[in-house]
């Protein structure tokens, strides 16, 4: 009788994938269907393809699944939705808008941090570094979680969108009261995933720059989370990055 042949040795996304099932617990993200129906290993797969071909694939292997990690399902007070990881190495680190980069912080970063010093009459941060947001509650969810150096946008349609909506819905059918900020265009329209009966949703334009309307100035956003936090008895979020 013949052996069967082993399996192929998975590639670096793919032993992050691993690695990440491997800590699964009861109530946790990795039950969502993303993760259980073979979809995971499939956009697991597509990226570690790229980087068979010599490509390098941003945030590093083990930071992929950071935002998860470092904000377990049971703990989401507030949700933030960005696109996808900064596109040059050593900034991501796999949470939407957070920065560990050298230079100086990305346009919607700043914009972002403006609004939360002048909200709640704080000094600007130096550090764009959010960790300390997800380690309270926050989600800082991209809707891709993976992106090629240089190639802004390049995994948006790899499958990771899926992973999102689910994360998402997740979150508005098994978490009491969070606040879902959304920002942009492509976060907004995942609104209709949330029980907006249960949870508060503040919609605003995008922090980048670019956007015309300037519709994410002033809005408040992070006192608003607070405030409704703590009238639904829970602790507010410390937005200050000492």
């Amino acid at each position: 009788m013949m052996t069967p042949p082993c399996p192929p040795t998975p590639g670096p996304v793919g032993k992050a994938l691993a690695d990440f099932l491997a800590a699964s617990a009861k109530g946790t993200w990795q039950e969502l269907p993303f993760f259980r129906n073979g979809s995971a290993g499939t956009v697991a797969e597509r990226v570690d393809a790229i980087v068979a071909a010599g490509g390098e694939v941003l945030p590093p292997p083990e930071s992929v699944f950071r935002a998860l990690t470092l904000t377990p399902m049971d703990r989401v007070k507030v949700v933030i939705l960005g696109q996808d990881p900064y596109p040059t190495p050593g900034d991501a680190h796999g949470l939407a808008f957070s920065y560990r980069g050298r230079r100086r912080l990305p346009a919607s970063l700043r914009v972002i941090l403006a609004e939360m010093a002048e909200d709640l009459k704080v000094p600007m941060p130096r550090s764009g570094d959010l960790s300390g947001w997800a380690e309270q509650g926050v989600l800082l969810l991209n809707s891709a979680l993976t992106v090629q150096a240089g190639q802004a946008g390049s995994h948006l349609r790899f499958g990771w969108a899926a992973l999102v909506d689910q994360a998402v819905a997740a979150v508005s059918a098994r978490q009491p009261a969070v606040v879902f900020l959304l920002w942009g265009a492509a976060a907004r329209q995942r609104a209709a995933l949330v029980d907006a009966t249960r949870h508060l949703i503040v919609e605003s334009g995008h922090p980048s720059p670019l956007n015309r309307l300037r519709d994410f100035k002033g809005t408040r956003p992070f006192s608003r989370a607070n405030l409704w936090l703590e009238q639904h008895g829970q602790a507010p979020i410390d937005w200050c990055l000492s």
